[in-house]
Parts: C-alpha cells; structure tokens; sequence
C-alpha cells in the first residue's frame, strides 16, 4: 500500500467518490463566479461552505455503519424539535424555514433528508424482509411525519424530497410490487384533495407549467426566461461569462435554484454532457458501494441516498427546463447555499463509511 492509499485508508475516504465530489464543487464554483455577476465574495462564502463540508463528510466518514444506526434516533427526534421550533420562530421570505442563532442560519429541513432515510435504515436493519405490515406503518410515519410538519412552513418541495428518502428505504427493503400499485393508485384517487390543499402559489406554479405565457411577468417568469438561457446556449455555448440572460438580470434565482441555466447558456449542450458523465460517475460509484455493502443498514442507506441524489439533479433540472413545477430544489453541489450543500457533502460522508469500514477476508 502507497502513501497516499494509506492515508486515504486511514481516514476513511474513498478515492473515486471523493474524487468525483472535488469535480463537481469546483465547477460549481466556476459556474457561480459568472452567476454571481463575478462577485468574489459570494464565491470565498461558497468556499468557506464546501470547506465546512468537507469536514463534516470526512467526520461522518469515520463512524462506522453500525453507530450511525444507533445514533440515527437521536438525530430525528432532534429534528423534530427543531422543525417544531421552526413553525413558532422561524424566519424566511413568505414561509419559516430558518432558525437565527444570531452567527448561524440553519434550515433543519434539510437535516431531515439524512435523520429520515437513517432512521428509516437503522429501523428496518434488523427486522425479517421484506417488511410486516406493521413495520411498514412505522416506518411510513417516521417518513412522513415530518414531510407534514415541512409542508406547514409551507415548502411542499423539500417536503416531497424528505418523504421520499424515507419511501427509497422501504422500496429497497423489498416492499411488494402490489402494494407500490395499491399505493400509486390510491395516491391517485387522492390528488384532487391534494390540489385543493395546496397554497395559491403552488396551484399557479403547476398551472404555469403547462401554460407559462398566461402570466409572463408573474408565476410564468422564472419558466420563460428560464428556458430562453437554456435554449440560447445551444450547441457550444456563449463562453463564460458571456451569457446574456444571466449577466443582464432577466434570470432570477441564478446562483442558486437556476443556476443550471445559467451554465447551460454558458457551457451548452457540450457543457451540459460534461457535467451529467460527472455526477454520473459519482452517482454509478454510490450505487457500487450499496451493492458492495456487508450490511442491511449499509445497502439500504447507501442506494437510498443515491438515489434521492439523482432525484434532486432531475427536479432541479426539470424545473429549469420547464419540465417540471418550480419547486426550489437546488443543483447539488453547484447551487449556491450552506446547508444543503454540507448536508448533501455529509450524505457522501456516509456512503464513505459504508464503503471504508468493510471487513476484507483475505484469499487463501
């Protein structure tokens, strides 16, 4: 074993995930330096932001499976409380989804997206699979409970991400194919008191996606200008920094929600393919170390997480193609933010240690 396989080892990072991780937050910052209209401080925040999640993923990296399980009940009832603290004194612009501590802006929602899916993980372990009826109902409350205390802030969008972090678990965990049609089907039945549940703006958004020139200077905006940023950069791109969308303020929420369609008006169709083969290969080597895993904790947690992965990079690109309602999911690891990105860098922490603590039975 080399040096630098040796330290790896010892801290328990697994070189292709981190490798991937390192790719995929410096084009993130190479696309907010030009989304940011070149501001060098939001990029040094953004910096000091993936430092701190670097941290936290390889700390997370160190604890093996087996703990995370058995801390993963104290991590949800903490996110509970901290929810429950939100709906009384949170802040945010037109819904509570923060707490201030003063030195700290923290949304605990997206704590959540790792306690649910560890929660979930370390309930179903140790039960016979697939699971008894009974232990599917414990489990789909301790999935969506708290989806329903994050619709009250309201953020329907995290709280469908939340939920079905918690439903991947289950479905890994060999629920019956009969009872995922029993469900879709009632589901179904009950959109229409979904619909009618729903906040104004989030009627209008899904409305405004099947028609967005019904209101082009309100809920139609962000679609419409949107699409044109994706649209104009074409084949190859305009160059960055040169995008016209962004840079003359016609796109809103372009460092962070929409930032993807600021790169692709930048980087183009090419740009586009570079960055999907990244988070690709990020994404095949998660799926590897859930089929690698020794454990049932471990293969559950792990393709749980990759999968919610890929489904924030296909809302968050849907979104911005006009595919899907806006529902404010940003792109991982290239949105600008803190929270989301060092709990989506603590996510990977996990996959690591699922990886790393293995028992290797050398061949005779």
């Amino acid at each position: 074993m080399d040096r630098t396989s040796n330290i790896l080892f010892r801290f328990h990072i697994d070189l292709p995930l981190f490798g991937g991780v390192v790719v995929m937050c410096a084009l993130g910052l190479v696309v907010l330096y030009s989304a940011s209209d070149q501001s060098l401080d939001v990029v040094l925040k953004q910096v000091a932001r993936i430092l701190i999640g670097f941290t936290v993923m390889i700390a997370v990296a160190q604890v093996p499976p087996r703990r995370l399980a058995r801390w993963a009940p104290a991590l949800y009832v903490v996110g509970l409380v901290l929810l429950g603290l939100v709906l009384i004194v949170g802040i945010g612009r037109g819904a509570q989804r923060w707490l201030d501590f003063g030195v700290l802006r923290f949304q605990p929602s997206e704590l959540m997206k790792l306690a649910v899916p560890l929660t979930v993980a370390g309930f179903l372990a140790d039960k016979v699979l697939p699971p008894s009826l009974r232990t599917l109902v414990i489990a789909l409350v301790l999935a969506l409970l708290p989806a329903a205390m994050i619709i009250e802030q309201p953020d329907l969008g995290t709280a469908i991400l939340v939920a079905t972090s918690g439903l991947f678990v289950l479905f890994f965990a060999g629920i019956s194919w009969r009872f995922i049609r029993n469900s879709t089907i009632l589901a179904l039945a009950a959109a229409p008191l979904a619909w009618f549940s729903m906040h104004d703006y989030q009627r209008r958004r899904v409305l405004t996606l099947f028609d967005p020139g019904q209101d082009p200077l309100g809920a139609g905006y962000h679609i419409i200008q949107s699409t044109i940023a994706v649209g104009s950069g074409g084949v190859y791109g305009k160059g960055w920094l040169n995008g016209t969308q962004s840079h003359l303020e016609f796109l809103p929420e372009r460092a962070t929600d929409f930032i993807f369609a600021v790169y692709c008006e930048e980087f183009g169709l090419i740009g586009v393919a570079v960055m999907l083969i990244a988070y690709a290969m990020i994404i095949v080597r998660g799926i590897q170390i859930a089929l690698d895993a020794q454990e049932m904790f471990g293969r559950l947690i792990a393709a749980s997480l990759v999968l919610t992965l890929f489904i924030y990079l296909f809302v968050n690109m849907g979104m911005v193609t006009g595919q899907l309602p806006v529902v404010g999911v940003p792109l991982p690891m290239v949105s600008y933010g803190g929270t989301s990105l060092v709990t989506i860098l603590a996510g990977f922490g996990i996959l690591m240690s699922v990886q790393t603590h293995r028992k290797f039975i050398a061949e005779t």
